[in-house]
């Protein structure tokens, strides 16, 4: 791994100040992300809403019931939108929130990273 000049290097005063007390900014950005398939189900859903069959299929490593529960966590956390229609069968969508699509950044940059990751 290449060594950082002085000048790459985060301030660790800067980077530490942020983090007072006993918590720390991104510990609640870990709390809303963390889970296996919740960053996955955000960077499909950003592309517009799709149903549970949908997501499952774009997933298809995800339970039904660790999907669920995620889904649930997210739509907790204000993240997804879930909407259910009155119809037989019934039809349930999920889409992102405002706040879910203030993660588009993120998630683009976890794309990116990725992929130069394999290009090396």
């Amino acid at each position: 791994m290449k060594e950082r000049s002085a000048a790459q290097r985060p301030d660790p005063i800067r980077r530490f100040e942020i983090c007072v007390g006993d918590r720390c900014p991104i510990e609640d950005t870990l709390d809303v992300l963390a889970g296996r398939w919740k960053i996955l189900i955000l960077w499909w859903l950003q592309a517009g809403e799709l149903r549970f069959g949908e997501l499952r299929r774009r997933v298809p490593s995800v339970t039904p019931k660790m999907l669920t529960q995620q889904l649930r966590q997210m739509e907790d956390d204000g993240l997804i939108r879930r909407e259910v229609f009155a119809e037989v069968p019934p039809k349930v969508v999920y889409t992102m929130t405002k706040r879910g699509l203030s993660l588009q950044p993120v998630l683009l940059s976890l794309h990116d990273w990725s992929v130069a990751q394999t290009a090396k």
